[in-house]
């Protein structure tokens, strides 16, 4: 799946970086591991027929426009992931037991990957938040995509 095939270059910052270059949300998202508001994000309802997607904090590229679908969640969605752009862990909050997605380069937190709903073969759904990330029109990476789980 998502894994160690690509080589992403890490990218440490402070705090203080992050927050004189991120916006006060980008920060309570990328950093704090917030959320937007579902249905609110620039790309819940955008679907490019090509270009890709990156990282908000660090241009790490994450998911290619093919990989976007609706999922009708609030949320752009994906189903699958450039290899070795993200990380993931289990994340304990709010009484439930879900699997973060991060940036691989970063640490940034970019949502949360749901399985077996069958939206698509990949059976998939990386629920992402728009302010985490960027369109990229031009190009796309020279990267493989995969499930995280392939």
């Amino acid at each position: 799946g998502c894994g160690a095939w690509v080589s992403v270059s890490p990218v440490a910052k402070s705090d203080g970086e992050w927050q004189q270059q991120l916006s006060p949300q980008e920060y309570q998202v990328l950093r704090q591991k917030g959320t937007e508001r579902p249905f609110t994000g620039e790309y819940d309802k955008f679907y490019p027929k090509s270009g890709f997607f990156a990282c908000k904090g660090c241009g790490n590229p994450l998911y290619s426009a093919a990989a976007k679908f609706n999922s009708g969640c609030g949320w752009p969605a994906f189903d699958k992931c450039y290899e070795g752009s993200i990380r993931t862990q289990v994340d304990a909050s709010h009484g439930m037991r879900r699997v973060e997605i991060l940036c691989g380069a970063c640490d940034g937190h970019l949502g949360h990957v749901f399985e077996g709903e069958g939206f698509t073969d990949t059976m998939e759904r990386h629920c992402v938040n728009s302010v985490s990330i960027r369109f990229v029109e031009d190009g796309a990476p020279p990267v493989a995509e995969a499930p995280l789980r392939a």
